[in-house]
């Protein structure tokens, strides 16, 4: 409490804005996921091949009686996980929309562009060589998508070097990205549709855009009703992880306090809590509130709930969750892609080609491009304290793929474990090299122009 009310002058590098918490998360999310990576290639390519494959292939029965659903562990990751991690997605594009980086028409102007770009470029290279394969031509999108913790750990390496106007650059176009990705999923990776679960998803979802125009706040209630809406669209046919971003974007973005009532109140509650101090027995660290400091601590918990929306606290509470396990959990079961002799002729297929042009050469040109015709037309301005070698260099970061090009792969050839193994490999590959042409970029020409 005294860190935030008391005397004490509090040191401010603990004070870190929303962003910069969001950044630093981020950025030891993307260490993690490349340690995962790691172990997951060892693995899958070691004596013990056989133990990885069986441990994610393994059945999970998890439900309620009369309705329980037998899937392997690797469903489980990347259909039910993966929902939670689409569902913090959605959360963040909603906060960026209305509060953040992509709230105002002018910050969004350049990110919203270099996402188009940076989208658009990348499938026209990977359909130049696989045009004319029916099979093949499914992985359009695999190239398109930016993933946010890898490109955020890059940038974490250069520290200072890099102003802060670019990690909210590519923050923001990541973002745009994901919106992209997640509307090629919905749209494009829907074979058949069951109308009646599709209308009992859609039914509750209204029930909680009633629910938050109502004003009900409990994420509690809001998690339980997610819950049903997630069975309603995998027995539908639409993949579940949509039901994630849906969800997000009913949860409550207002407050019922402003900021300055809550401290006003605040600070009244501090004082009565300590007016009454004197009168509880104490010894010591062992000191016990009495009835009344007890009520001032639920009123002011009550308050802190109460200036903070579910959005936010939600936000708050699963991030960590995705950046630090699901998305790293992801990763292991995932990318463990048998590499075998013949690594040289996965590479040389023409999924693999496409997919390596679309992220090293088409991610980088459609977002320098893009930037460069709303800049240079006066649709956008050029970030504070940044030159066009960062944005080149922020563009090869928007190059690693990973986790969303994997999990795209995996809708778009699913059952071909051939392509699959082509994709994967590639976008491994493609992501690394982008990734040090991003940093090296970055490192050697991380001065701005003056």
């Amino acid at each position: 409490m005294s860190r935030y009310f008391g005397s004490r002058q509090p040191d401010i590098n603990n004070l870190l804005s929303p962003f910069q918490r969001f950044t630093s998360q981020e950025a030891f999310s993307g260490i993690l996921l490349m340690i995962c990576t790691v172990i997951a290639l060892l693995w899958a390519n070691s004596t013990f091949d056989d133990l990885y494959h069986r441990i994610w292939h393994a059945h999970l029965i998890l439900g309620v009686p009369k309705f329980l659903l037998d899937e392997p562990v690797h469903f489980w990751i990347n259909d039910a996980l993966m929902a939670i991690f689409f569902f913090v997605v959605g959360l963040e594009i909603k906060r960026s929309v209305f509060l953040g980086e992509l709230a105002s028409a002018r910050s969004a102007a350049l990110p919203v562009v270099a996402a188009i770009g940076g989208m658009v470029v990348p499938a026209g290279c990977y359909l130049l060589f696989n045009w004319s394969s029916p099979d093949a031509f499914k992985g359009w999108a695999i190239p398109m998508s930016t993933d946010i913790a890898f490109s955020l750990g890059v940038l974490a390496l250069l520290g200072t070097r890099i102003p802060l106007s670019l990690k909210v650059f590519l923050t923001a176009f990541a973002i745009v990205d994901d919106i992209g990705a997640v509307v090629v999923i919905a749209v494009f990776f829907t074979d058949t549709i069951s109308w009646i679960n599709l209308a009992v998803g859609g039914a509750l979802l209204g029930f909680l855009v009633i629910a938050n125009w109502i004003n009900v706040r409990n994420p509690l209630f809001y998690a339980l009703v997610g819950i049903v809406i997630w069975v309603s669209f995998f027995q539908s046919g639409i993949h579940p992880t949509i039901a994630g971003v849906l969800i997000a974007m009913v949860i409550p973005l207002r407050v019922e306090i402003d900021p300055r009532q809550f401290a006003d109140r605040a600070r009244q509650l501090i004082t009565e809590f300590e007016e009454d101090g004197n009168t509880g027995p104490r010894r010591g660290r062992s000191a016990l509130t009495t009835i009344k400091q007890r009520a001032v601590l639920e009123e002011l918990e009550e308050a802190s709930k109460e200036v903070e929306s579910p959005l936010q606290r939600l936000e708050h509470l699963l991030h960590p969750w995705v950046a630090l396990l699901i998305m790293p959990l992801f990763a292991l079961s995932n990318a463990g892609v048998d590499l075998g002799k013949d690594v040289i002729d996965i590479l040389m297929s023409q999924v693999s080609i496409g997919i390596f042009l679309g992220l090293v050469v088409g991610k980088p040109l459609g977002v320098v491009i893009f930037s460069w015709l709303a800049i240079k037309s006066g649709f956008a301005n050029m970030p504070e304290q940044t030159n066009w070698w960062h944005i080149l260099g922020a563009a090869w970061l928007g190059g690693i793929g990973f986790t969303m090009s994997i999990f795209v792969t995996g809708l778009a050839f699913e059952g071909t474990e051939v392509l699959i193994a082509q994709a994967k490999t590639s976008i491994l590959v493609a992501s690394l090299i982008a990734g040090l042409a991003g940093y090296l970029t970055l490192r050697t020409k991380s001065s701005p122009e003056s």
